[in-house]
């Protein structure tokens, strides 16, 4: 297939978890959506609806393959096999999974000489996720994390799976669910200039391969899950 074929990946954070709503470390760790957690993925599916996708890939976490379902559902998508990619999963924390997040960043924020993780992000610059994971490899004794190097080496081969897959059809749009650190990373290895704190649950980046080159349009957009809100009950 000729390298001009545009791929657009609506790169997807699942929703909410049990987890997630305990402000609890979540990598390779898994636990299901909360009723909100799947209503945000309802929402996300409505505003989606009308996009018409030409494959659809989840990480092999259950909480992003039950958002991606439930999104391939509402969006009028389900005919799509879903596909499921270790590459694209979570970094995982070891020892740490489980923990409390600001545990986990008060430490993070000790390891580096700074009192409070308030201090520590007014002295970083953006979310700076690399020198959490690597700080986290580097505590973890059990050898179960992956420093930062190795992380971005697995998303980068996701990637490359997903645009191999989607260029021999031709390209077109594919739907991603996926988790917030890997879509963090995935935006600063294209993009480092986006500076972006936070990623929503169920917000949709685009990923674009066209020409070449990736770029990166609308991140952390919720602008579908907004538009599926408005739709509830109109149909």
């Amino acid at each position: 297939m000729e390298s001009s074929s545009r791929v657009v990946i609506y790169l997807t954070r699942h929703g909410k978890t049990i987890l997630n709503t305990l402000d609890r470390v979540q990598g390779w760790a898994d636990s299901p959506l909360t009723e909100e957690g799947a209503l945000v993925a309802h929402d996300l599916g409505r505003g989606l609806k009308g996009t018409d996708f030409v494959a659809a890939y989840a990480s092999d976490r259950g909480r992003a393959i039950e958002t991606a379902q439930i999104v391939m559902k509402e969006s009028e998508n389900h005919h799509l096999k879903l596909a499921k990619l270790a590459e694209i999963r979570e970094f995982g924390f070891g020892k740490f999974e489980g923990e409390y997040n600001q545990t986990v960043l008060q430490m993070v924020a000790n390891e580096h000489g700074f009192d409070t993780i308030e201090s520590y992000y007014d002295k970083t610059t953006g979310n700076d996720s690399n020198l959490v994971i690597d700080t986290v490899h580097r505590l973890d004794e059990t050898g179960m994390t992956e420093n930062s190097t190795i992380f971005e080496e697995r998303l980068t081969a996701g990637l490359d799976e997903i645009l191999m897959d989607v260029k021999e059809i031709g390209g077109g749009n594919v739907l991603v669910v996926a988790h917030g650190m890997v879509i963090h990373r995935i935006i600063d290895m294209i993009d480092p200039g986006q500076n972006l704190q936070t990623i929503e649950n169920a917000s949709v980046t685009k990923v674009i391969f066209e020409n070449g080159a990736y770029s990166i349009e609308e991140p952390g957009n919720m602008f579908y899950v907004e538009a599926g809100k408005q739709t509830q009950g109109g149909v």
